[in-house]
């Protein structure tokens, strides 16, 4: 009965297995992948937070007439949103870095591994 891969495995004959995400493309499982702070749809969904948090607290700006607090956390913002841009910018640089170092060596890897076949 322990050796039958079909059988329950807790008491109540649930599976203890955890459910597989869905692979249709689901928001979630898309960023919880690693790898995806640069998905295009992730970066317009993280732009589209920025702007409508700054509208938020615009808005509130304008309707304490002023609020010198609703400033400075417009420019907090404005600042974390810039570093979040060059972040992510500087990442994709290092990406670009690494595809073409690799691209480099594997090249040189395929003339140095044909070196001891042909001798």
């Amino acid at each position: 009965m322990a050796s039958d891969p079909n059988a329950p495995s807790s008491p109540t004959g649930l599976s203890n297995t955890t459910p597989e995400l869905p692979s249709d493309g689901g928001f979630f499982s898309n960023i919880l992948t690693p790898g995806s702070s640069l998905n295009p749809t992730f970066l317009r969904i993280l732009d589209s937070a920025f702007a409508l948090l700054f509208a938020v607290l615009f808005s509130l700006f304008v309707l304490t007439r002023g609020n010198i607090h609703l400033l400075f956390l417009m420019v907090i913002e404005c600042c974390l949103w810039a570093s979040v841009k060059w972040f992510v910018h500087e990442l994709q640089q290092v990406r670009l870095q690494e595809g073409a170092s690799q691209a480099s060596d594997g090249h040189t890897e395929d003339k140095t591994s044909t070196k001891p076949k042909i001798e």
